[in-house]
């Protein structure tokens, strides 16, 4: 009897870890792309030449100047507020919600060209990003106001 106790006690044990690990070992991981090809990149390769982010987030540290910080300041809240906001039950409320977040990183991002930029281009096209994406976040949040709960 004392035998088939530890025994069961042993397998529930491992069995509840076993899916712990496995979940954990998902982490950071993009799930919707399990099993298949990885996405070609459509960056030209002068916006790679600072290197890649996969290999900098596997265990390479990168310093960053104080402009580049603030180019990527945020990435992180931008990124899990999209993955909360695409959870929506709703798949129209979903892209909306997801969407708005991926807009306020994008003023964000455009926010540090003009404080850190120089070339005169550039800070007209943050300008613009900043305008158009202030409107269509209002926009946004207009026809969300109006979803039923």
């Amino acid at each position: 009897m004392k035998f088939n106790l530890i025994a069961l006690i042993t397998v529930t044990t491992l069995g509840l870890t076993s899916g712990a690990i496995a979940q954990d070992s998902m982490a950071g991981h993009d799930m919707s792309t399990m099993g298949q090809e990885p996405a070609a990149s459509t960056l030209p390769d002068i916006c790679r030449s600072g290197g890649e982010m996969s290999a900098m987030s596997m265990g390479g540290a990168m310093a960053m100047d104080e402009a580049h910080t603030a180019l990527m300041a945020g990435m992180d809240k931008m990124n899990n507020e999209m993955m909360t906001g695409g959870m929506a039950k709703d798949i129209d409320v979903a892209f909306v919600c997801s969407m708005i977040p991926h807009h306020q990183g994008a003023i964000d991002m455009a926010k540090a060209e003009l404080q850190y930029g120089d070339d005169e281009w550039a800070k007209e096209m943050a300008q613009k990003v900043i305008s158009a994406q202030e409107q269509e976040i209002a926009d946004m949040l207009a026809w969300l106001a109006k979803q039923p709960k």
